[in-house]
């Protein structure tokens, strides 16, 4: 199946995980401070884990057990937006990958909530 531009859609579970390494090493080269690492280790933990709820999804013995699989996946996107939002914000860090990693996880938002309403929408 050709996206709108002739182009075959790109596989979720290897753009998760390509996600996921993203975070890794973004989260490798925020500094070590007690302050930072808090919040840092909570971006590495929900950035990661989105992934492997999308995994979990494809292995779903239902459509309800589906959804829920990929609505866990979105709500660990936006939790992983919110640590970004606040190592920025609160000054404590910066990585110049922040913005890239920020337009990916809208994206990825964006796919799995078509996604899931499209599974709901069956009949």
């Amino acid at each position: 199946m050709k996206d709108e531009k002739g182009k075959e859609p790109e596989d979720m579970r290897v753009r998760t995980k390509r996600f996921a390494l993203a975070i890794i090493r973004a989260y490798t080269r925020l500094p070590k401070l007690d302050d930072v690492r808090v919040m840092s280790r909570q971006f590495l933990r929900s950035g990661t884990s989105a992934g492997a709820h999308y995994r979990e999804a494809c292995r779903a013995r239902s459509d309800a057990e589906f959804v829920s699989k990929l609505e866990g996946a979105l709500q660990e996107l936006d939790e992983t937006a919110y640590w970004i939002e606040l190592l920025l914000e609160s000054r404590l860090a910066t990585f110049p990958q922040a913005s890239d990693l920020l337009k990916e996880i809208d994206e990825l938002i964006s796919i799995i909530v078509t996604i899931v309403r499209k599974t709901k929408d069956r009949p």
